[in-house]
């Protein structure tokens, strides 16, 4: 009898509880998401916020867009690659200096002035020549990050062909403007990702982590194949994945990936086919991924091993040809499938 007057107790408060938590959910902001393009890719923005913010958020991107893109012929960028007495704004001199940080961790893997052979070899933002050793042997001799310096606001050159190119560390730190917007504005869950780059904080609209796919690596410059190697389960970082199997071409039956060694001039050969990096941010997370597709995998694992504060996911070859994975230990974490 006790019991049962006990339970005539608790039903009411369950029910209370109940209807407090649906009203509580009810005057939780809704998740937006927000979609476009830029940078030449997609965007695609979901974030919990009474307010939409899709025209802040675009305003942001075009401040990059002005300050790191070489197809926009008014950015900083191509100014500076112009030589033109261009003043080099706060994105540009924040993107320099954690570029040419990881280019000296990385032993020049990583390099922004790669841009002469990466015109040259048909990826960049300027028409590809007929490649030969002669032409890239020519190209090396203006291509090093120790032949720039950003000295009061401006770039010095040594020699005034040297070019640049941020297209590796640009949609990261796209990425990671847009995060701050929204840090400044009080959202507190969000992913944001331009062409893969991605920032996630907090949780999606189910109250869990984010769910990240990592796809096959299977040529495919259609991105029709979105066939999934793992899911990662995570929050509170970045991740940008780089590969080979979306962005290269034939020509005379030789196949030529758009990741150039800047070290040597020419495409990389090694046999890693992803490597996709979680990092603080985004931008790091960028620069890195293409690092380690130059390095090829013993010397990617090196550097990990330097850097405990990077984790990544390794997808490459083996010498019988078949496929095979590698990941560091705090990888682990974030690994659902």
């Amino acid at each position: 009898m006790a019991n049962r007057n006990g339970l005539k107790w608790q039903i009411p408060f369950l029910l209370l509880l109940i209807v407090g938590t649906v009203l509580i959910l009810r005057k939780q902001a809704p998740y937006q998401t927000d979609q476009g393009l830029v940078f030449g890719t997609m965007y695609k923005i979901t974030y919990q916020s009474k307010e939409n913010l899709k025209t802040e958020i675009e305003a942001e991107l075009q401040k990059v867009d002005r300050s790191l893109s070489p197809f926009n012929k008014q950015s900083v960028i191509t100014h500076i690659n112009d030589n033109t007495d261009m003043q080099a704004d706060s994105l540009f001199a924040y993107v320099f200096r954690l570029a040419k940080q990881i280019s000296e961790e990385t032993h020049g893997a990583f390099d922004i002035t790669v841009a002469p052979l990466v015109n040259a070899w048909g990826f960049g933002f300027k028409n590809a020549d007929n490649v030969d050793s002669l032409t890239i042997d020519s190209l090396r001799q203006f291509v090093g990050f120790e032949k720039i310096r950003l000295e009061d606001g401006k770039v010095i050159k040594s020699d005034p062909r040297t070019m640049l190119d941020c297209s590796a560390i640009a949609k990261g730190f796209g990425v990671d403007c847009v995060a701050r917007l929204l840090d400044r504005k009080g959202v507190r869950n969000y992913m944001i990702d331009i062409g893969g780059e991605l920032v996630m904080k907090g949780e999606n609209s189910k109250m869990q982590p984010w769910r990240i796919g990592i796809n096959k690596p299977i040529d495919d410059s259609l991105a029709v194949n979105q066939e999934l190697q793992t899911i990662l389960q995570i929050s509170d970082a970045g991740l940008a994945t780089s590969g080979n199997y979306r962005n290269f071409y034939y020509k005379d039956g030789k196949k030529y990936a758009h990741t150039i060694d800047p070290r040597t001039g020419y495409p990389i050969q090694h046999n890693i086919l992803s490597a996709t990096v979680v990092a603080q941010d985004c931008a790091t997370a960028d620069a890195y991924a293409t690092s380690f597709m130059v390095l090829g995998l013993d010397s990617a694992k090196a550097i990990c091993d330097a850097h405990p504060e990077l984790d990544a996911y390794f997808i490459y070859t083996k010498e019988d040809g078949k496929t095979d994975v590698y990941y560091t230990e705090g990888m682990k974490r974030y690994i659902v499938r």
